[in-house]
């Protein structure tokens, strides 16, 4: 079922959260995350947290149908879990996977907006620089960065957006289908960038969503220095794709 065609479809979706050291986060989130969706389901990718949230979501999960957990030996990195998460919902028959951070960043009721983008479109974007969107919580340093990483990125992929570094997405099942087959190079934060660059290459519709980003409420952000500098460098390599015309229509 289309919902270019039919305008009661209702997709069955699930909603991804890749997790490390969650635990303060993830009560409250899931709660919030099934009261937006009502009929959605909720996947929790843990990289085994030392801090007990893969504990707390089995326990949680006895009395939770709408909840499940994937567990994995070790922070294994952003790009992998978002995979995994993706292979779980082909395997499971969902027509739409959402992705978001676990930490509150994303607000779950912009959630049925996300979905309900897709009525045009195969990867719905929640988007911090399309109008109407916007940053709450961060200093003017961390602002600047993250547009200045933005605005190269999306001139070096040639991307139809203004956002394309942040987690919180809605994408349709089929748009997925055979992206495994190129495994990502990406294994930190330049997942997100190289996973729409991909789709892009392939002419998956993509739209923008505004929202508002909001500071993490509790716990440490996981991006550090090194993992910056191997996003930047991944960009570059994709970027000389890109503009070359390298493996386009393989990808």
């Amino acid at each position: 079922m289309d919902p270019q065609t039919d305008a009661s479809w209702n997709p069955r979706t699930l909603v991804a959260l890749a997790t490390y050291n969650e635990r303060e986060n993830l009560p409250s989130l899931i709660e919030a995350i099934e009261a937006a969706l009502p009929l959605a389901d909720v996947l929790v990718v843990d990289d085994n947290s030392p801090d007990g949230t893969g504990a707390w979501c089995d326990k949680h999960a006895d009395g939770d149908p709408r909840l499940a957990v994937l567990h994995r030996a070790g922070k294994l990195g952003l790009g992998s879990a978002t995979l995994a998460a993706f292979s779980y919902a082909a395997q499971h028959a969902y027509d739409v996977v959402c992705t978001m951070d676990a930490d509150w960043s994303h607000p779950p009721e912009r959630l049925p907006v996300l979905v309900a983008s897709l009525a045009g479109a195969d990867v719905a974007v929640g988007s911090r620089y399309a109008a109407g969107g916007g940053i709450d919580g961060w200093p003017l340093r961390r602002r600047v960065s993250s547009w200045l990483l933005n605005f190269f990125a999306v001139r070096a992929l040639r991307l139809p957006v203004k956002d394309c570094s942040g987690a919180f997405r809605a994408y349709r099942m089929r748009t997925l289908q055979g992206l495994e087959e190129h495994p990502l190079q990406a294994t930190g934060y330049a997942y997100l960038e190289e996973i729409l660059w991909r789709l892009k290459r392939r002419g998956a519709r993509i739209v923008e969503s505004p929202f508002t980003f909001t500071d993490r409420r509790a716990g440490a952000s996981k991006l550090n220095v090194r993992e910056a500098l191997a996003a930047v460098g991944l960009l570059l390599r994709l970027g000389s794709a890109e503009w070359l015309g390298v493996g386009r229509g393989r990808l």
